[in-house]
């Protein structure tokens, strides 16, 4: 058990058994309880405006409104008071995470990932980290770097305030590849407060929302790979 609340959660889903499926499991955790669930992008936007979940967790293909605009308004940059959202998704719709990027998703999440993982996307997302697997890290936001199939495609990276150190690209890396906090602290020998201080430094410096976009600019800028 923990000392805090329970971590409050929106549910937005079409299909009824997704909904139910995403209820059950996450009911059964201590530490995280489903206030609210919505069948459709517009209800989805109205009640977490109205309840203020701690995560709203959102398909992408819903009726009345889909889940990315759903996402730009309740997380987008002109958003006063944003609130934390995963986006939950499949790879035939990886055409779609950029404008989820931009809308400022916190998370991404696969429907047959699994509900452990459903459960560690929440708690991520809930204390403003995410949870970005490494499958979806590396194939969806390779896919929309290049994507050359799409119609328009999308605006250059900008260029970050300042430069970013060596450690700083290091760990924007490791961020691109889908590593969480701990992790990156033990590939790189440091601690998890060090960590911290370099994504909080590099967020400013990229004018970064989260570390969701913080991957979308190694992918956009060739900082994703292996370090030469």
């Amino acid at each position: 058990m923990t000392d805090r609340s329970p971590i409050r959660v929106l549910i937005a889903d079409d299909q009824d058994m997704v909904r139910t499926g995403f209820r059950f499991f996450l009911d059964a955790q201590p530490d995280i309880t489903v206030v609210a669930e919505a069948s459709d992008g517009e209800t989805a936007v109205r009640l977490a405006r109205e309840v203020r979940p701690d995560v709203c967790l959102l398909d992408i293909r819903m009726p009345r409104m889909d889940g990315l605009e759903a996402t730009r308004l309740l997380a987008g940059p002109q958003v006063a008071d944003p609130l934390r959202v995963v986006v939950v998704t499949t790879f035939d719709l990886d055409e779609y995470v950029y404008g989820a990027l931009r809308g400022g998703a916190c998370g991404f999440l696969l429907k047959d990932s699994g509900p452990t993982l459903l459960a560690e996307a929440v708690r991520a997302a809930a204390v403003g980290d995410s949870l970005v697997s490494p499958s979806i890290t590396v194939r969806l936001l390779r896919h929309v770097t290049a994507a050359p199939e799409q119609p328009a495609p999308p605006p250059a990276a900008p260029a970050p305030r300042e430069p970013l150190t060596d450690r700083e690209l290091d760990v924007v890396r490791l961020v691109a590849l889908g590593h969480t906090n701990a992790e990156i602290a033990a590939a790189m020998f440091v601690s998890l407060s060090t960590v911290k201080t370099h994504l909080a430094s590099v967020q400013l410096k990229l004018a970064a929302r989260n570390r969701v976009e913080i991957a979308a600019w190694a992918w956009q800028t060739g900082h994703a790979g292996e370090r030469p």
